[in-house]
């Protein structure tokens, strides 16, 4: 598995040449960005150099749909995405993935009508890249009643959901975060296969009651109560060799400054991996 970073969590770190040199500079091996962004701004050649120079890959590129709303503009961002999946093909990245809220203000039958014909037509523009969409099922209990209507908050409605996109490529953005305030363990981790598992995201949570776990107070890896030793090995057991991005949401002053964040991110990861 190769130890990844999104941006979330490490302060104003600057441009992705900075987040790119900055990651390898701490013993990173991959990060999330916006693939076509770096083509735009470096050019292909360019791009790639500056991955290849830092011994850095791409784990997830952006995801430029939005889905949740109305058909013009999900219409509006299918050039994009098209651009989006072509982009991370020609730099090796092969996951875009995407997050399913906990709740809806629009009629649950309506709502998942909609959002398995949108998914399904985007699924089918980053296949033809050899890209896979990655669902992230969203977990911490606050947000299943934030909005009028419960809708998919489980890993096992969010696989079926994906059963229902009925598209090849479409499979899990799994986050230890939404593991965790699921009430998962190891061995459910154990009952999928690789293929289900696009891209993983790690981050840890604050020691009070599950319930009152909040989505935007996480805490650095290996500062919580999470077993992310175990959920590492477990991921490893089934044969995920993908990234584990660190997606850290929390206020702006977990930390003062973008090294404490890169310093604390790199001791999380150093520990948490220590047994896998």
């Amino acid at each position: 598995m190769l130890k990844g970073l999104t941006r979330a969590g490490l302060g104003p770190i600057g441009d992705d040449k900075a987040f790119i040199e900055q990651a390898a500079r701490y013993g990173f091996q991959s990060v999330d960005l916006d693939a076509a962004g770096l083509i735009h701004t470096y050019g292909l050649e360019g791009a790639r150099e500056l991955l290849s120079a830092n011994g850095i890959s791409v784990g997830s590129c952006g995801f430029p749909v939005e889905w949740r709303t109305t058909d013009e503009a999900f219409r509006d961002g299918l050039p994009q995405l098209e651009e989006q999946a072509k982009a991370a093909a020609q730099l090796g990245c092969t996951a875009s993935c995407t997050y399913i809220l906990p709740a809806t203000d629009v009629s649950p039958g309506i709502f998942t009508i909609q959002a398995v014909r949108r998914l399904r037509e985007s699924a089918n523009i980053l296949n033809h890249y050899g890209v896979k969409l990655g669902l992230e099922f969203v977990g911490p209990h606050h947000l299943r009643t934030a909005w009028k209507y419960p809708f998919i908050y489980s890993m096992e409605d969010t696989l079926a959901f994906a059963d229902a996109i009925n598209a090849p490529n479409v499979g899990l953005l799994f986050d230890a975060y939404h593991w965790y305030t699921n009430g998962l363990g190891t061995e459910d981790i154990e009952k999928l296969s690789p293929e289900q598992i696009v891209h993983v995201h790690i981050n840890d949570a604050k020691d009070i009651p599950v319930e009152q776990v909040l989505d935007n107070d996480r805490v650095y890896p290996g500062e919580g109560v999470i077993d992310l030793p175990g959920f590492l090995r477990s991921l490893k057991k089934i044969g995920y060799t993908g990234a584990v991005a660190q997606e850290i949401l929390a206020p702006g002053d977990i930390v003062s400054s973008v090294e404490e964040a890169l310093e604390r991110s790199k001791a999380g990861f150093d520990k948490v991996f220590a047994n896998v």
